[in-house]
């Protein structure tokens, strides 16, 4: 079995450390996170397993004759056609096909048999080749990757040069997928997909027999394909079993005990030194000396680091009506084009509402209806009496880039230096970090940044759109620190699925001009249409009577479930409720301080899951009999 080695690698610029002693292997079935802050050195760590560049010392360990293909971050592609692109990635077998045909017709034409023989010999070489790459399925593995990330038949006629950039990404993830390598170094997949996409992909990745590594922020994405993480922090890698959400149980644990060991340690550090200062010049000063040359071998362990989390605290907003923004029979468009009709929505204070559904069924124009920026074509758009909007934008447009962290908030919102820094530092911007200039700063602090000063604009009604969109773990986390803290209202449109399971209590799915409204989180949206993937359409009330058939016999009654499925309905709501409560506390480190404690919830959580399912798999079995 091939396994992929990385041993003992270290890499500097200059001065800087980029990592260093970094080891692991990555066997065939393996898939493999890799995760870590913006700038901890993880795109350059694959860069550097792939040979691309050039590392200080160690060395990586790739099985002979296995192949790797590579998606990365803004890739460069070719001139022709979508199909010569994914076409490419099979030139070697395209090559056998020509020698194939080639070799056809020069054993047709030759008239020497011993040198017939040696054609046809040279031909069973080439087709054995052929066959063994894939050369008689090459083709519709093209099709099937290429419909998989939403491209049609006729776009692989189109050229390269027509596809936008995140249509460009979704090629070069289609062009090392087509080929099934060895192995897979994925640096953030996901990226410009949407959710059925993502969906798609971690099907696909699942089935995957080779050994996948993958740099991504996507929280969900890794739950759902990941077999293991590896954290890049510190220079160094920590590697954890499991999927995203074990990654956090084994890492608040993994803390908890290096805590408890280093502060028994500095514990013990202070006892001995106070000895040696008391005994230094005294009747034990030999035994003193001997403890000072202990104390002096002692490996000192490193102090826990603690990571940093948003502290802001919300001023008291203005009240607002109840029912804080509607929609009444709604049609929108732009010209003579119409993206949806006829359609109506209400929400309602203090609710989180998601907005999801597919690319171009019209999330951004409803959005644009509730900040007033486009007028409806026919139909109402009501916001609640004292209802004060507040939008954030994806390109962060009310962010001067020509300003200074603390000008903008002192200068927007006229306040003192001392208050605009106290504001910042909620916002995890200290020290001089305030005097940076905005256009400098990374999507993560300008998400921050962006963030705070909606919030002190005293909006009760805040409008997302795609508000953790490229932004590392930890931002995103700040990010959904400061939403759960809010007290007012809010609608976000999002492709983060555990960012929706973290914040909304409402989804709302908008497709082929149609809302469907789902009372819960992303991941109960998901189980209602695992659940229930067909809507049934509504039936006439049968009378009381037996029905007959056609020979007079009377036909069995259906046994009446309703009153069943009505509690198990309850029952799972309940369950959903514990499942969300659990999956907040195994989120928040406080919760994995206690050893013990920090177990029992993890097995709580499973066996609640597994209740859950239970439940689900009952509910499908009695409504299936109606």
């Amino acid at each position: 079995m091939g396994i992929l080695r990385a041993t003992d690698l270290t890499k500097s610029f200059g001065i800087e450390t980029v990592f260093s002693g970094i080891s692991f292997e990555l066997r065939r079935g393996d898939k493999l996170g890799l995760i870590g802050a913006n700038g901890a050195g993880k795109s350059t760590l694959m860069r550097c397993m792939l040979g691309l560049e050039a590392v200080d010392s160690g060395r990586v360990g790739i099985p002979e004759g296995e192949t790797i293909g590579y998606v990365e971050q803004d890739a460069s592609l070719g001139q022709g056609t979508l199909y010569d692109e994914l076409s490419a990635a099979w030139q070697d077998v395209m090559q056998w096909q020509r020698d194939m045909a080639r070799l056809e017709k020069e054993i047709a034409q030759e008239k020497d048999h011993e040198r017939q023989q040696v054609l046809i010999k040279q031909y069973g070489r080439i087709t054995e080749k052929f066959e063994r790459g894939g050369g008689y399925e090459y083709e519709n593995i093209i099709r099937r990757v290429a419909s998989g990330l939403g491209f049609t038949g006729g776009d692989l006629d189109r050229p390269i040069s027509a596809f936008s950039g995140g249509q460009k990404t979704r090629i070069s993830l289609a062009k090392a997928l087509a080929r099934r390598p060895d192995f897979l170094f994925l640096d953030e997949p996901t990226n410009h997909l949407d959710i059925s996409m993502v969906e798609w992909l971690e099907e696909y990745l699942k089935d995957y027999s080779g050994g996948v590594l993958i740099i991504s922020h996507d929280r969900y994405f890794l739950d759902q394909v990941a077999t293991g993480i590896l954290e890049l922090e510190q220079h160094r890698i920590d590697e954890y079993r499991g999927n995203y959400t074990r990654y956090l149980v084994q890492k608040a644990e993994r803390v908890a005990s290096h805590t408890a060991a280093y502060e028994k340690q500095q514990e013990y550090i202070a006892k001995t030194e106070a000895y040696i200062d008391r005994f230094r010049a005294g009747i034990k000063s030999k035994q003193a000396r001997g403890r000072q040359s202990q104390l002096s071998r002692l490996e000192r362990l490193a102090a826990p680091v603690q990571a940093d989390t948003l502290t802001f605290s919300f001023a008291a907003l203005s009240e607002c009506a109840d029912r804080v923004a509607e929609l009444e029979k709604v049609t929108a468009g732009y010209g003579d084009t119409t993206v949806f009709a006829n359609l109506s929505l209400l929400i309602r204070k203090a609710e989180g509402v998601a907005l999801i559904g597919p690319n171009g069924a019209g999330k951004t124009t409803l959005l644009k209806l509730l900040t007033g920026d486009l007028a409806p074509k026919a139909g109402k758009v009501k916001l609640g009496s004292r209802v004060k909007v507040g939008y954030f934008a994806q390109e962060h447009e009310n962010l001067n880039s020509a300003n200074r962290m603390l000008d903008e908030i002192m200068a927007d919102f006229g306040l003192g230096e001392e208050r605009a820094r106290t504001l910042l530092g909620s916002f995890l911007f200290s020290g001089d970090d305030v005097y940076k200039v905005i256009g400098a700063l990374s999507g993560g602090e300008k998400a921050r940044l962006a963030l705070l000063k909606l919030m002190m604009t005293g909006a009760n009604f805040l409008i997302l759109d795609e508000p953790t969109n490229h932004l590392d773990i930890p931002a995103k986390e700040a990010v959904e620190e400061a939403i759960l803290a809010f007290p007012g209202t809010f609608l976000t449109v999002s492709h983060d699925r555990y960012f929706l399971d973290k914040v909304a209590d409402r989804v709302i799915e908008l497709s082929e001009g149609n809302l469907a409204d789902y009372v819960g989180n992303y991941s109960y949206y998901r189980d209602k249409i695992a659940a229930n993937p067909v809507k049934a359409p509504v039936k006439a009330e049968k009378p009381a009577a037996k029905a007959a058939d056609n020979t007079g016999t009377a036909k069995p009654r259906k046994v009446d479930n309703t009153r069943l499925i009505e509690k198990l309905e309850l029952e799972i709501t309940e369950l959903e409720i514990m499942v969300k409560v659990a999956e907040r506390q195994l989120n928040d480190p406080a919760s994995h301080a206690d050893l013990e404690a920090s177990r029992a919830l993890a097995e709580e959580y499973a066996a609640t899951k597994e209740k859950l399912s239970s439940k689900y798999d009952k509910w499908l079995e009695l409504t299936s009999e109606e």
